[in-house]
């Protein structure tokens, strides 16, 4: 939520700058041209106008600094989370691991998707819902519940990425990138790997199903007693 507010305000800041640097630019080209203004000015500065145009962009970076860094800081920090997972990339699926829970399993592409996109049995691509974004074992997690990520891949590098958590990780082979959430709304959110990471790099998609924390509790007791069935 900060890291969206923080690109709205920026948006909005961003787009008076480009509106009134503009103006200047049309002003500058209808009055100060050579038809409008045959013997212009011979004057080679302007003191005033020069510490305006320097100290305005310091009043306005030291104000978007002033409300930007607590929010990379506090995106920076990564508390002790109440769920710990553990995300591999590989060509092409993730890998999640619950650490306190003891389960892990693989996420791939739907297998409707991929019989899709390869036009396999006359598979129409239109015919499939969240054709490309869709998987066969989401990640489920908990609301209102710190999450830890540990990100890291096993080949190439990858790329975590879901666009309504505000921020992404570059799942590097060797290395181990840390990421926190807390997510407010229960529901599905979809995101991709956004590392080009080979020629099926485009069919790597990322699922989470988030529940409420007592229907996120029965879903862990209901895969623990199928790997102890098993």
């Amino acid at each position: 939520e900060d890291i969206h507010w923080l690109d709205g305000m920026l948006l909005i800041i961003i787009t008076a700058i480009t509106i009134f640097v503009m103006a200047l630019l049309l002003i500058c080209i209808v009055r100060y041209n050579r038809r409008a203004n045959p013997n212009p000015a011979r004057f080679t500065h302007n003191q005033p106008l020069e510490v305006a145009w320097t100290v305005i962009p310091i009043i306005i970076l030291v104000f978007i600094g002033a409300f930007s860094l607590p929010v990379l800081f506090n995106q920076l920090e990564i508390p002790e989370g109440d769920v710990t997972v553990k995300i591999t990339g590989f060509q092409w699926r993730w890998k999640y691991e619950y650490v306190e829970d003891d389960l892990n399993f693989i996420s791939s592409l739907d297998p409707e998707s991929n019989a899709a996109r390869q036009l396999e049995a006359g598979e129409d691509p239109a015919n499939v819902d969240n054709y490309l974004l869709e998987v066969d074992n989401p990640l489920v997690l908990p609301a209102d519940t710190k999450i830890k990520f540990l990100i890291t891949a096993d080949d190439v590098i990858h790329s975590w990425w879901v666009p309504a958590l505000g921020w992404k990780r570059d799942a590097i082979p060797g290395f181990i990138n840390e990421a926190w959430t807390e997510i407010k709304e229960p529901g599905i959110y979809r995101g991709q790997c956004a590392e080009l990471c080979g020629k099926d790099h485009g069919f790597m998609p990322i699922v989470l199903h988030v529940l409420p924390r007592d229907e996120y509790v029965a879903w862990v007791v209901h895969q623990q007693d199928q790997l102890a069935a098993n």
